[in-house]
């Protein structure tokens, strides 16, 4: 362990900051985590992590402090109030949020803090559950370039693609086309495996050429086997997905940009919630596409 490498607090270790956070603990840095779930716990100390009581005790005595949670309420849960990280970690410590929230929420959270001196990164990832094991993610990253630079040895242990797009809240606007960008993608996909399927063609073999041509797209390279199996074991679940296309048409709104297939695909994962498959993976937009086309499903 090299003394140089700053402390960790990482709060939130689910699907995606667990994997994460072991990434670091590889990379050799000091990793003291949060998280409600007992196991998530276990599972950091296993790996070689300390696990913390309570959100203020994990950022305590922390350089820079992780946050990876679901949603905007979460972040404002864990950052505000007398048990919250602003209230707790030191003057000058690095706040990185890799959530995937409002841009708006990322803009407030770095006021709030830096009337605290913490200095805050928006930070949030696309590369679902697999970029994260891999540390192949990529990262898009909202603040001041001074506090990215300092950051980036850490982005580079979880990450492959990293930038800086802009002032607090860039890194959000961007994760918020990513979304808006892998919802259409999958629906397109979907729609095509129904079309085939409905066609008698080999979808295994259908699906290998579109790959490598021009409607070839990491989306279809991921989440091919999901389609191919029908297994919507969660890398990315729908409700979340749900989140996000809410976030992606109430900003495109604010900016006065329009987004007509974005709103048609929003209403579409809406409605796959509706019908109890909030819990599955994004590649479930299928099951929508097979009730349509009066498919058992």
């Amino acid at each position: 362990m090299s003394d140089a490498l700053p402390k960790i607090a990482w709060i939130g270790l689910g699907i995606m900051g667990s994997p994460m956070s072991e990434n670091l603990i590889k990379a050799g840095y000091d990793v003291t985590g949060f998280t409600l779930e007992q196991d998530k716990l276990d599972r950091l100390a296993a790996a070689g992590g300390t696990a913390a009581g309570s959100v203020a005790e994990a950022v305590r005595d922390a350089d820079v402090i992780v946050t990876m949670v679901p949603a905007s309420p979460q972040v404002e849960a864990i950052a505000y109030g007398p048990d919250g990280i602003l209230e707790n970690a030191r003057p000058g410590a690095l706040l990185i949020d890799m959530s995937s929230i409002t841009p708006q929420t990322s803009v407030d959270l770095s006021e709030a803090a830096g009337d605290k001196g913490i200095r805050v990164l928006d930070a949030p990832v696309s590369g679902g559950e697999a970029g994260a094991i891999e540390a192949v993610l990529s990262i898009m990253v909202g603040g001041e370039q001074a506090d990215f630079d300092q950051a980036k040895p850490l982005f580079e242990a979880l990450g492959r693609t990293v930038v800086l797009c802009g002032p607090h809240g860039s890194g959000q606007t961007v994760k918020a086309a990513n979304q808006l960008i892998v919802a259409v993608n999958i629906q397109a996909c979907a729609e095509a495996v129904v079309f085939l399927e409905k066609s008698g063609v080999d979808l295994k073999a259908a699906l290998d050429v579109l790959g490598g041509g021009l409607a070839g797209s990491t989306v279809l390279t991921r989440k091919k086997d999901n389609f191919l199996n029908r297994d919507f074991k969660p890398g990315f679940r729908i409700d979340l997905h749900h989140k996000d296309m809410g976030i992606v048409t109430d900003a495109a709104r604010n900016v006065g940009a329009s987004l007509p297939v974005g709103a048609v695909v929003a209403q579409l994962v809406a409605s796959l919630r509706a019908q109890g498959d909030g819990g599955l993976d994004h590649s479930a937009l299928l099951r929508a596409v097979e009730r349509l086309s009066g498919t058992q499903v």
